[in-house]
């Protein structure tokens, strides 16, 4: 590779490291070209898989501040799988390629700004990806905001019911005043003609 080109390729390493939301380190060797093609199609849109020179990458971390993460990681074959988005689904791609193809080992790398090992890289493929995250915040947002719409949509209606139950109470309640009035009308009258008859017959007697 020529100067030029070395430079070139520093470069655009340590433009991918300053950009990328993550990096993570493999060893590829025993990988057919058939099954890179396959590991970069299953890490989707947002990541790129690349074999990469040891030397140069070093370089391109150090330009990148990234040399102590990521210097004693160079070793042996390497390539660089580079996150523009989801870190979560990086993870989860090259976990289950690495499954399926054992060829293929995770050194390490940097996600989030956070260094991370093996074994947190796979731990991290086990959580639900942003998508998913979002899918059901937004559904909860949804159903609050649902329960909250039929809740206000419910006041009028228990407004009129409960204007009609009282309505309907005072209505029973008159009706049961009037009789008790009525009712101790007779019973005066009847105490007066009483009171009036004795009266009279006291008198003829005397």
């Amino acid at each position: 590779m020529a100067r030029a080109e070395k430079v070139a390729a520093v470069a655009e390493m340590t433009e991918r490291f300053q950009s990328s939301a993550g990096a993570v380190l493999a060893d590829y060797r025993g990988l057919s070209v058939a099954q890179l093609g396959e590991l970069r199609r299953s890490l989707g849109e947002h990541a790129t898989f690349a074999v990469v020179k040891n030397t140069l990458t070093k370089i391109a971390a150090t330009e990148a501040g990234l040399a102590g993460e990521l210097t004693d990681l160079l070793i042996g074959p390497s390539a660089v799988a580079f996150v523009q988005g989801d870190v979560v689904e990086a993870a989860k791609g090259l976990r289950d390629f690495s499954r399926a193809n054992p060829f293929l080992v995770i050194k390490g790398g940097v996600l989030d700004g956070k260094v991370m090992t093996p074994d947190e890289i796979v731990k991290l493929a086990d959580l639900e990806s942003r998508e998913v995250l979002l899918a059901k915040l937004a559904g909860a947002m949804k159903a609050s905001m649902s329960g909250a719409a039929a809740t206000f949509a419910a006041l009028p209606t228990q407004m009129a019911r409960l204007l009609a139950a009282l309505e309907e109470k005072r209505g029973g309640e008159a009706p049961g005043g009037a009789d008790g009035q009525g009712g101790e009308a007779p019973g005066g009258a009847d105490g007066q003609a009483g009171a009036e008859g004795e009266a009279s017959a006291d008198d003829q007697a005397g």
